[in-house]
């Protein structure tokens, strides 16, 4: 999901019109953090979207990005394209009084232009952690004018994460994760520290098998044997799908203990890596896979 995109000619007709709109709102718009005009949001980035629906402020959204498919009744809000790889004049299209995005929203020449805009822009921080959670939430709600609804989803949330995270408290062995983005060309690509990936296995009381780099990178078959993973995760719905045939056919994989048993566990993305409203319970999911009747409600 570390996808770099580069600037698409197609962006090129509109910055002269978008730029020559910037200048007297730019300063304006860095460091936003309440939108003045909160009646037609666009929301970016899937957890972002799904924080404004637990707040019961949806009726504020005037659409989404692609990401943005929970729940249900966001996929009928017009839909401006996938987080990291959006034009200006998909986005402004939809006549938004503020652009409320997940950060790592992209490309930046995009999202440069879209800042310089008319347009308010609040950028929401992403930290893969049960504190990144709570603070996404707040400022969701700050943005939307609705602190005292977000403290109290913020309270909720932060009870049902300890409670999720509780649940593997007593665990003595932890089970080795190996997170495997895709296996595209043959090339494992797995995560590193500082990625969801990393962030959701900690929390589901294991450890990420990959040491030593930041990130999503390809793993060598030597780096794979050495991590010696119990268990491989994957996730669906969100990139090409990984078949446990593919995985177990490449030797180094097949050569560790999950390799071994065949142990993979592949869950939803949009749930397993989202960090936001759902988060407790993809944790308690992805615990029980992983140590069964060992976890304790």
């Amino acid at each position: 999901m570390r996808v770099v995109f580069s600037f698409r000619p197609a962006l090129a007709p509109m910055l002269g019109v978008l730029l020559a709109f910037a200048t007297l709102s730019a300063k304006a718009n860095d460091g936003a953090a309440v939108f003045s005009d909160t009646s037609r949001i666009a929301s970016i980035g899937g957890s972002i979207t799904e924080i404004v629906y637990a707040l019961g402020e949806e009726g504020r959204l005037v659409a989404r990005d692609s990401t943005s498919s929970f729940p249900q009744a966001a996929l009928k809000l017009p839909d401006v394209g996938y987080m990291r790889a959006l034009s200006p004049e998909g986005v402004l299209s939809v006549n938004p009084s503020g652009i409320l995005a997940l950060h790592g929203s992209g490309p930046k020449e995009a999202v440069d232009v879209l800042k310089k805009s008319r347009v308010p822009f609040i950028e929401v921080p992403e930290h893969y952690s049960h504190e990144g959670i709570l603070e996404k939430i707040r400022i969701v709600g700050k943005a939307l004018g609705v602190d005292a609804k977000a403290e109290k989803l913020a309270a909720e949330m932060d009870a049902r994460l300890k409670a999720a995270e509780r649940q593997t408290a007593s665990i003595k062995e932890r089970k080795r994760i190996l997170f495997v983005l895709s296996t595209q060309g043959g090339k494992v690509l797995a995560a590193g520290s500082d990625t969801a990936g990393d962030g959701i296995i900690k929390l589901a009381g294991a450890v990420n098998a990959v040491e030593g780099f930041s990130g999503y990178k390809q793993m060598s078959d030597e780096a794979i044997v050495t991590a010696r993973p119990d268990v491989i995760l994957t996730m669906r719905n969100a990139g090409p799908p990984i078949s446990e045939d593919e995985l177990f056919a490449n030797p180094s994989i097949a050569s560790t203990p999950a390799g071994t048993a065949r142990k993979v566990i592949s869950m939803d993305g949009g749930y397993l890596l989202g960090f936001g409203p759902r988060t407790a319970e993809a944790i308690h999911d992805l615990a029980v896979a992983l140590y069964g009747n060992q976890i304790t409600d």
